[in-house]
This record gives C-alpha cells, sequence and structure tokens, in this order.
C-alpha cells in the first residue's frame, strides 16, 4: 500500500504595520470613478488605513429616488502612510486606484488637521455630520458675514452644511441661507 503524503507549504507574508507614529501623514489618492469602495477594500487587505469622507446623496433614477451614502469627494480618498515604513508605490497598483497625488517622485501629504476634522465630523453611520450639535428650531448666534453677531432661529440644514437661518429684522423674519460653520447654537 503506497500513500502519498502531500505537504504544502504555507508562505508567511507579514501584513505591513499600520501607519503610527509621528511619521505617519494623510495622502490623498485618486481612485477611478465609482470605485472608492473596492479601492478601500483592496487598501485594507494590504495593511492600509484608507478613510473616505462619506455623505447622503440622493439618486433619481426611473421615476424613483433613493438615498445611498456616497463618496464626498468623488474620485478621491485618503490613505494614511509612512511613506520612510511602508511600500507605498504599491498603493498605485491596487485595483481601484488610480495613483497618490505626487508632488515630484514622493507622495504629497495633505494638510495637517484636514482628514482628522473629517474624521471628527464622521457620525456612527460613517457620513459626514455638519451639523455640530444644531437643531431645527433652536436659537443660533451668526459668526461671520454681514449679519454677524446676529441671532436668529435654525430653519433647517442639509447634509452638505448649508443652513437657513431666519432672523428678525424690521418686525419680520428673514430667511438667510448660510454655511454652518458660520452659527453656533446659543443657550
Amino acid at each position: 500500500m503506497i500513500t502519498s503524503k502531500k505537504t504544502t507549504v504555507k508562505a508567511t507574508v507579514l501584513p505591513q504595520r499600520p501607519a503610527t507614529g509621528a511619521a505617519a501623514r494623510w495622502y490623498a489618492a485618486s481612485v477611478f470613478p465609482g470605485k472608492e469602495d473596492v479601492a478601500e477594500r483592496h487598501l485594507r487587505l494590504q495593511g492600509f488605513h484608507p478613510f473616505i469622507p462619506r455623505c447622503e446623496r440622493t439618486i433619481r433614477h426611473a421615476r424613483r429616488v433613493e438615498t445611498r451614502p456616497a463618496a464626498y469627494f468623488p474620485g478621491y480618498m485618503f490613505i494614511a502612510l509612512d511613506v520612510a515604513l511602508q511600500r507605498w508605490r504599491s498603493v498605485n497598483g491596487t485595483f481601484g486606484v488610480r495613483s497618490l497625488i505626487m508632488q515630484g517622485e514622493r507622495p504629497l501629504p495633505v494638510p495637517s488637521g484636514l482628514v482628522e476634522r473629517f474624521i471628527a465630523l464622521t457620525g456612527k453611520d460613517g457620513l459626514l455630520d455638519f451639523s455640530g450639535g444644531l437643531t431645527a428650531g433652536a436659537s443660533v448666534r451668526i459668526l461671520s458675514g454681514p449679519f454677524a453677531e446676529m441671532i436668529g432661529r435654525l430653519d433647517r440644514l442639509d447634509p452638505a452644511g448649508r443652513a437657513r437661518v431666519l432672523v428678525a429684522i424690521m418686525n419680520g423674519e428673514i430667511p438667510v441661507d448660510l454655511d454652518s460653520r458660520e452659527l453656533v447654537a446659543i443657550a
């Protein structure tokens, strides 16, 4: 009786260490249209830490209206990298990724604090929330612009960060459209 014993050898592939430490920065990458999710999945499989800011988009097609999450910056994503330690060139060959945004021969880091701010604005549902604790009907103070230091009532707030405030002027409430960053809630 002859038995053949198969030996399998598994190659041990060490995943790349996540970008940590003082040298880790965020870099922007251009992705193919509509392939943000594919690129994110493949980058995670390689050990990178991608981030795609998402918001809700309303899509109208064939007499149907749907609201679904979509990339806030279509065609772009952010990746945390330590270019001194990680093999950042493999990002350019990842499915769904066109290339890192480069400056000469090196990837160009995004300004410090930008991606961290987007992460802080991301809610538990994974979508950007620009409301900053603002709710419809709340009293707000306008911080800048021609209506600076005026107090009004927040009428509505859309997911893109625009707000409509009703400001009391000349015995009436005048609607004013502003960026929600120009508002602060008051008690």
